[in-house]
């Protein structure tokens, strides 16, 4: 998905099925060449649910016992 003449909405569809299909916006990035800002912009643009932020690695805040 390298930049292209594809159109605008042609690549938001891309990116919106790579993204539901379990594809991070940094994989996204690394395979057009866009910028995290503008692979987010498109994805929302496109009506995507965006997933909550963290991975494998996230960690949640735990909350202290009343």
């Amino acid at each position: 998905m390298r930049k292209s003449n594809k159109s605008r909405e042609q690549l938001m569809q891309e990116l919106r099925s790579a993204y539901e299909g379990g594809a991070s916006i940094r994989k996204l990035v690394e395979s057009t060449g866009r910028s995290y800002g503008s692979i987010h912009s498109m994805l929302r643009e496109s009506g995507t649910a965006m997933r909550s932020r963290g991975g494998p690695n996230h960690r949640t805040r735990r909350r202290a016992a009343s």
